[in-house]
Protein backbone atom coordinates (compact mmCIF):
# COMPACT_ATOMS: atom_id res chain seq x y z
CA UNK A 1 0.00 0.00 0.00
CA UNK A 2 1.13 3.55 -0.56
CA UNK A 3 2.25 6.00 2.06
CA UNK A 4 -1.07 7.87 1.97
CA UNK A 5 -4.65 6.73 1.91
CA UNK A 6 -6.04 8.70 -1.01
CA UNK A 7 -9.66 9.71 -0.71
CA UNK A 8 -12.02 9.16 -3.61
CA UNK A 9 -12.10 12.84 -4.59
CA UNK A 10 -8.30 13.10 -4.34
CA UNK A 11 -8.00 10.13 -6.70
CA UNK A 12 -10.45 11.70 -9.12
CA UNK A 13 -8.57 15.00 -9.13
CA UNK A 14 -5.26 13.27 -9.88
CA UNK A 15 -6.90 11.17 -12.60
CA UNK A 16 -8.50 14.26 -14.15
CA UNK A 17 -5.08 15.93 -14.30
CA UNK A 18 -3.73 12.87 -16.13
CA UNK A 19 -6.72 12.82 -18.49
CA UNK A 20 -6.09 16.41 -19.55
CA UNK A 21 -3.21 17.70 -21.63
CA UNK A 22 0.37 17.88 -20.38
CA UNK A 23 0.41 20.38 -17.48
CA UNK A 24 -3.27 21.34 -17.71
CA UNK A 25 -4.68 24.51 -16.22
CA UNK A 26 -6.55 23.98 -12.96
CA UNK A 27 -9.73 25.33 -14.55
CA UNK A 28 -9.51 22.68 -17.30
CA UNK A 29 -9.07 19.93 -14.71
CA UNK A 30 -12.12 21.16 -12.81
CA UNK A 31 -14.17 21.14 -16.02
CA UNK A 32 -13.00 17.58 -16.78
CA UNK A 33 -14.06 16.50 -13.28
CA UNK A 34 -17.48 18.06 -13.76
CA UNK A 35 -17.84 16.38 -17.16
CA UNK A 36 -16.98 12.92 -15.83
CA UNK A 37 -18.87 13.27 -12.54
CA UNK A 38 -21.84 14.91 -14.28
CA UNK A 39 -22.18 17.43 -11.47
CA UNK A 40 -20.76 20.76 -10.39
CA UNK A 41 -17.51 20.71 -8.40
CA UNK A 42 -17.23 23.58 -5.94
CA UNK A 43 -14.18 25.80 -6.30
CA UNK A 44 -13.52 25.55 -2.56
CA UNK A 45 -13.48 21.74 -2.48
CA UNK A 46 -11.38 21.58 -5.64
CA UNK A 47 -8.69 24.07 -4.61
CA UNK A 48 -8.55 22.72 -1.04
CA UNK A 49 -7.93 19.27 -2.51
CA UNK A 50 -5.20 20.65 -4.80
CA UNK A 51 -3.47 22.21 -1.78
CA UNK A 52 -3.74 18.97 0.22
CA UNK A 53 -2.32 16.92 -2.68
CA UNK A 54 0.53 19.40 -3.08
CA UNK A 55 1.31 19.23 0.67
CA UNK A 56 1.51 15.43 0.34
CA UNK A 57 3.93 15.81 -2.58
CA UNK A 58 1.52 14.18 -5.03
CA UNK A 59 1.22 17.12 -7.40
CA UNK A 60 3.06 20.29 -8.27
CA UNK A 61 1.85 23.45 -9.89
CA UNK A 62 3.28 26.51 -11.57
CA UNK A 63 1.75 29.92 -12.12
CA UNK A 64 1.74 31.42 -15.58
CA UNK A 65 1.01 35.04 -16.31
CA UNK A 66 -2.07 35.98 -18.27
CA UNK A 67 -2.99 39.22 -20.05
CA UNK A 68 -2.82 42.40 -17.98
CA UNK A 69 -5.57 42.70 -15.42
CA UNK A 70 -6.19 38.94 -15.19
CA UNK A 71 -5.03 36.67 -12.39
CA UNK A 72 -2.22 34.23 -13.15
CA UNK A 73 -3.29 30.71 -14.02
CA UNK A 74 -2.24 27.56 -12.11
CA UNK A 75 -0.90 24.65 -14.21
CA UNK A 76 -0.73 21.18 -12.65
CA UNK A 77 1.51 18.11 -12.79
CA UNK A 78 1.15 14.76 -11.01
CA UNK A 79 4.46 13.78 -9.39
CA UNK A 80 6.07 10.32 -9.52
CA UNK A 81 4.89 9.82 -5.96
CA UNK A 82 1.38 10.83 -7.05
CA UNK A 83 1.46 8.20 -9.80
CA UNK A 84 2.70 5.60 -7.30
CA UNK A 85 -0.08 6.46 -4.84
CA UNK A 86 -2.71 6.24 -7.57
CA UNK A 87 -1.35 2.85 -8.57
CA UNK A 88 -1.46 1.66 -4.95
CA UNK A 89 -5.05 2.90 -4.55
CA UNK A 90 -6.06 1.13 -7.78
CA UNK A 91 -4.47 -2.16 -6.74
CA UNK A 92 -6.11 -1.96 -3.31
CA UNK A 93 -9.54 -1.32 -4.80
CA UNK A 94 -9.18 -4.12 -7.35
CA UNK A 95 -8.21 -6.48 -4.52
CA UNK A 96 -11.35 -5.49 -2.60
CA UNK A 97 -13.49 -6.21 -5.70
CA UNK A 98 -11.85 -9.57 -6.41
CA UNK A 99 -14.27 -12.45 -5.99
CA UNK A 100 -17.39 -10.28 -5.81
CA UNK A 101 -18.26 -10.38 -9.51
CA UNK A 102 -20.92 -13.06 -8.98
CA UNK A 103 -22.80 -10.87 -6.51
CA UNK A 104 -23.18 -8.16 -9.11
CA UNK A 105 -23.81 -10.56 -11.97
CA UNK A 106 -26.72 -12.03 -9.92
CA UNK A 107 -28.30 -8.59 -9.72
CA UNK A 108 -28.51 -8.38 -13.51
CA UNK A 109 -30.73 -11.47 -13.80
Amino acid sequence: MGRFQLGEFEQRVLLAILRCSDQPAAADVRRELERVLEREVSRGAFYTTLERLEAKGLLTWTLRARPAGELPERFLDVTREGLAELGAARRSMLEMWRGLEAIFDEGRK
